[in-house]
């Protein structure tokens, strides 16, 4: 079974939205580029992806409605397992994130949805929620994740873990505390992508932080995975955030312009990446479904996650509401209340 992750170069997004500005020509010329309307391997608008189940009634592309820049946005973000894929064979998504932000509150959550859950896909019946990249590209995707979650999606980046190493390489590394020992070898990629870390505080360079995310022989498998993923990117932003990263930006972008695409337009990005600067200090993650709410499932011989999606969207809904209360103020006097015997 493939177990690479190749998600988090999609880190692109989420750190251009959470933590910089924009600014000159140069800068400019590298977020254009990475607008490819689906030219990394135009397979995402077509190709060989397979047939619906009723030919009768044909899947139309989702459309993502337009973002105005004072409600909620919402962007998908999907990192890709080609390992072993022909040319132009679309992969299945290893990893699935929405960055969530609200504009009023100046507020962000990051969800990372686990790969195996057993979701509707339109068109398609029931599968695993990481196929519908596979079935109808990043259209699909998109419709399928809006339709489990209840959220509208405006955007989507795409990625794999070419564009995750480059990332990492081209901001020096992230410095990180690893929780335990961490070993696996596969001989499907000829032990290219071998996980051999050990336990403590270290800095990790694009291969060896590749390896820190792949990794899923936990006891709790998945569980465990998308928690270090959410660790992980939340200290890519923080680095983003950094003098020296801000002004190497363009050059950040360039290097990682080859594996992404999206359908971001340079207007769009200025917007969320202004609003992004405001939030960077209000960004809570949680992983979907929760654990409360996931149950083990088999289909045809295999195990899968299943979840209520109307259980998951009134959680998703509550979580959101909670995060946009008002922090307490802790300057303020709380006094303890009388006793009734007072």
């Amino acid at each position: 079974m493939r177990k690479a992750v190749k998600w988090l170069a999609l880190t692109l997004c989420f750190t251009l939205v959470i933590s910089v500005g924009y600014y000159g020509i140069s800068l400019y010329t590298s977020l254009n580029g990475l607008n490819k309307d689906g030219a990394i391997g135009k397979i995402f608008s077509g190709g060989n992806k397979a047939e619906p189940i009723s030919n009768n009634n044909p899947q139309k592309d989702y459309v993502a409605p337009d973002w105005e820049g004072k409600e909620r946005v919402n962007i998908l973000i999907l990192g890709g397992d080609s390992r072993g894929t022909t040319k132009n064979e679309v992969p299945r998504s290893d990893s699935i994130m929405i960055a969530s932000i609200d504009p009023v509150t100046k507020k962000a959550a990051l969800f990372s949805i686990l790969r195996d859950t057993y979701v509707e896909i339109p068109g398609y019946g029931h599968d695993r929620i990481n196929a519908a990249l596979a079935l109808g590209g990043t259209s699909l995707a998109m419709e399928t994740v809006s339709l489990f979650t209840g959220l509208e999606l405006q955007y989507f980046v795409y990625t794999d873990f070419q564009g995750f190493m480059a990332l990492v390489n081209s901001i020096g590394g992230i410095d990180l505390d690893v929780e335990k020992d961490m070993k696996y070898e596969d001989a499907f990629d000829g032990h290219e992508f071998d996980i051999d870390l050990k336990q403590g505080f270290q800095h990790l360079d694009g291969k060896t932080a590749l390896q820190y995310v792949r990794f899923r022989h936990d006891a709790t498998s998945d569980f465990t995975r998308t928690e270090r993923q959410r660790k992980f990117l939340t200290a890519v932003a923080s680095k983003m955030q950094n003098t020296t990263n801000l002004i190497k930006l363009p050059k950040i972008i360039s290097s990682i312009d080859p594996y992404i695409d999206t359908n971001l337009a340079i207007n769009d990005m200025i917007k969320l990446a202004t609003l992004g600067y405001k939030v960077k200090a209000n960004i809570t993650s949680q992983q979907l479904p929760p654990s409360d709410i996931a149950t083990d499932k088999w289909v045809g011989g295999a195990q899968v996650i299943g979840a209520d999606a109307e259980q998951v969207q009134q959680f998703i809904a509550e979580f959101l509401e909670q995060q946009n209360q008002p922090s307490p103020d802790p300057s303020a006097d709380v006094s303890p209340s009388p006793s009734p015997d007072a």
